[in-house]
């Protein structure tokens, strides 16, 4: 069945993300702030990982040596410019705050209202900055992890040619104890990123399905590389070290392995 990797996929970051905030109302704050940290360390090694594509020989032999760095650096800058612009990274935002306020309970923001006014009798106001907050970096910092990386492309392509979901089932299995870790810290917004996760490799899986594998191991390169410097960006954020804006450089996922098939297609004629 085409499409039920990333089935298998939403369901484990729906599932880690309930057992997670479970959890996560047993630990205390400074338990929480650890975890997030720990995970931080984590997609910082992942994104460094990902950079060894920057030596992948087929990435090397189409664009050479030097040219596997000058591609990234310009997808990267590309990709930024053209994000920035079409403001992913605030449109991403806008969108979890509108799922936070769409799904919370109305009695949890009733509670919250409550503890805010402190007796002043008025149960309608919002709920605290914190708890949106916390719901909107869940949702984003999620989203990103989830979705970036090559298990992601590669695994919906995999499942869109028909040649099995093994590398989406590999993915769903560590999404699931990373959204129990995440979950545990930041809340409900996590299980919220399944949305764009859901969206992002459906549509892989689709062009996949149709186009058939076409992406060339110098483009699968160039894509992972540029894939792990975002993930470094994601890993800084969840160390609280700055709030690198890694929605805005999304589009250079696109870019890399675009510029790696033009610089192969040149460096042939």
């Amino acid at each position: 069945m085409i499409g039920l990797g990333t089935l298998l996929n939403l369901a484990a970051i729906l599932i880690g993300s309930a057992l997670g905030v479970l959890i996560g109302h047993r630990l205390p704050e400074r338990t929480n702030r650890v975890v997030t940290d720990a995970l931080g360390l984590a997609v910082l090694v992942l994104g460094g990982l990902n950079l060894a594509s920057l030596a992948d020989a087929a990435f090397v032999d189409a664009v050479g040596a030097a040219g596997t760095f000058l591609v990234v650096i310009g997808a990267l800058l590309i990709g930024s410019i053209v994000g920035s612009i079409a403001g992913i990274e605030h449109r991403l935002e806008r969108f979890g705050g509108w799922l936070q306020s769409r799904f919370t309970p109305r009695s949890v923001a009733q509670a919250g209202a409550v503890d805010e006014t402190a007796g002043t009798g008025t149960v309608d106001a919002p709920l605290a900055p914190s708890a949106r907050e916390k719901f909107i970096n869940g949702f984003v910092d999620a989203s990103l992890v989830f979705a970036i990386g090559p298990l992601a492309i590669l695994g919906a392509f995999q499942d869109g040619t028909g040649q099995g979901i093994d590398q989406l089932a590999l993915k769903a299995t560590l999404d699931g104890f990373a959204s129990i870790a995440f979950a545990a810290s930041l809340g409900w917004g996590v299980a919220a990123s399944a949305i764009p996760v859901g969206i992002w490799q459906g549509l892989l899986t689709v062009l996949a399905f149709f186009l058939g594998s076409v992406m060339s191991g110098a483009a699968i390169a160039a894509l992972t590389a540029t894939g792990g410097v975002l993930l470094l960006g994601v890993g800084l954020r969840l160390l609280n070290i700055r709030q690198v804006a890694v929605g805005d450089m999304l589009p250079a996922l696109v870019v890399a392995p675009l510029l790696a098939i033009g610089v192969q297609a040149l460096a042939s004629l």
